[in-house]
């Protein structure tokens, strides 16, 4: 266990981020799942923003950001 004051805040902060990252996931996650059932092309300029917030925050990796989106992209638009 950290013995610094220091290193409690940084745990507490990580505590915190984590479930954070976790929520903003989770909840970009189900939008994308709604948008493949409705297939609303409303709602998808909405998704796409969702991700790439994602990706500029680091919770998920650039090419898995691509790769999402690309994919949505030919569900809907193919």
């Amino acid at each position: 266990m950290a013995n610094h004051l220091s290193s409690f805040k940084r745990i507490k902060q990580n505590h915190t981020r984590r479930l954070r990252n976790k929520y903003v996931y989770k909840s970009t996650k189900t939008a994308i799942k709604k948008l493949l059932m409705n297939k609303n092309k409303k709602e998808y300029s909405v998704v796409i923003s969702m991700i790439d917030k994602l990706s500029k925050k680091n919770i998920i990796h650039m090419n898995k950001a691509d790769r999402l989106k690309k994919k949505l992209s030919q569900k809907l638009f193919d």
